[in-house]
């Protein structure tokens, strides 16, 4: 079974699907691993090291494409809508790609992809499940784009972060205030303690509290109760613009208290709610800054810009996304993890498995056989039911 890696070719994007170091297990695994030239080089990775450790290096991305069985990639045309078009006339029936895909992002899009044959797994789709969680490419993105959050909001606050005594007096540790404590939102906590920052958080699902607090944060309680907090995979569901309005007055006052504001609400599927408004920037201090995690899907912020650092009201919003491209070689690194667990999962004797009554195969198949296959994302797009014959 023939893996390729073709360079990401998303504008920006300098992760790498798989990594040298990886090799080896695939190799013993009885995969051979192609690897388009200088894909690895935007994250540290030269050919020389793929080489070393078993790989073959190709030329050209059309080669990768037409000598592989499964294509991995960070970025697919799914969820690269700059430039993933392109790969498309290289897809060939029955081909396996795996990667990022953005089921719910464009109907569209899916069916082109299974219009051509392909095979796809989405690895946003993966349960998360003890099972799973060697595969999990979402949280290890999340967890560096939580780490990298803090350091934007370090370098850009005109504050120290840590308490220091000093000959010239002690100097306060800055608060930051994290909203939304999922993977993204726990590490930031970490990494600001780490910093030496006071840390607090607030989630609207009651089983946030005591993970927050094991990481030295302190968690903002609201007097304020939200309906099913979180659905049976452990994210938090969407409520009703009425919770969400008063939520944004009972949070006003941990945000204006705040030097940091680090925003991580996403709900899968869903427009990111609104939770911090213009007035609650305005009531800031000068000097301020907010980094919006949820920026690409239009932002926790009501000021936010996605893509864009402004200044309003003398607070600095972040809205960069794609933020674990900044961290590419242990982005990388993670991520060829996730996907060489899930390889090993999926193929067993060289040929690939499809077991549906796998929960893992099931939830993260989104294409096959020229169908969008995926209950899940069916249901989201209000596509009738397939019959009964994967």
């Amino acid at each position: 079974m023939i893996v390729g890696v073709p360079r990401e070719s998303f504008p920006g994007e300098r992760r790498v699907a798989l990594v040298p170091a990886v090799v080896p297990n695939l190799t013993k695994a009885e995969f051979e691993v192609l690897v388009e030239a200088g894909a690895g080089a935007g994250a540290g990775y030269p050919d020389a090291e793929y080489l070393a450790r078993g790989a073959k290096i190709v030329a050209s991305r059309a080669e990768v494409f037409r000598t592989a069985d499964i294509v991995v990639q960070v970025l697919c045309y799914g969820s690269n809508d700059k430039t993933g078009k392109a790969d498309v006339p290289l897809y060939r029936v029955g081909q396996v790609l795996i990667g990022f895909l953005r089921p719910f992002g464009s109907i569209e899009t899916i069916q082109e992809i299974a219009t051509k044959g392909m095979t796809s797994f989405s690895v946003e789709l993966m349960p998360r499940t003890t099972r799973a969680q060697s595969m999990d490419a979402l949280s290890s993105m999340a967890t560096v784009c939580g780490y990298k959050s803090v350091v934007l909001a370090a370098d850009k606050l005109p504050r120290i972060f840590p308490m220091l005594t000093t000959a010239a007096g002690t100097i306060t540790p800055a608060r930051v205030f994290i909203i939304g404590a999922g993977v993204a939102g726990l590490q930031a906590i970490s990494t600001a303690r780490r910093l030496g920052a006071v840390a607090s958080a607030y989630d609207l699902r009651p089983a946030a509290k005591e993970q927050v607090q094991s990481l030295g944060g302190r968690f903002v309680e609201l007097p304020i109760e939200a309906k099913d907090a979180q659905d049976s995979r452990g994210y938090a569901r969407a409520q009703d613009e009425t919770f969400y309005q008063r939520q944004r007055e009972l949070l006003g006052k941990a945000v204006a208290d705040s030097d940091v504001v680090i925003t991580a609400a996403v709900i899968p599927g869903k427009k990111p709610p609104v939770l911090v408004t213009k007035e609650m920037v305005a009531s800031m201090a000068p000097g301020s800054v907010i980094v919006d995690l949820a920026s690409e899907r239009g932002g926790n912020c009501e000021l936010t810009k996605p893509g864009e650092v402004t200044i309003e009201h003398g607070v600095t919003i972040i809205g960069y996304f794609n933020l674990a491209t900044g961290m590419p070689y242990h982005a990388s690194q993670m991520y060829a993890r996730n996907l060489t667990a899930f390889l090993q999962h999926l193929v067993k004797d060289g040929k690939l498995q499809l077991n549906l009554d796998d929960e893992i195969v099931r939830e993260t198949l989104l294409t096959k056989d020229g169908e969008v296959v995926n209950a899940r994302v069916r249901e989201f797009f209000s596509l009738p039911a397939l019959a009964a014959k994967v």
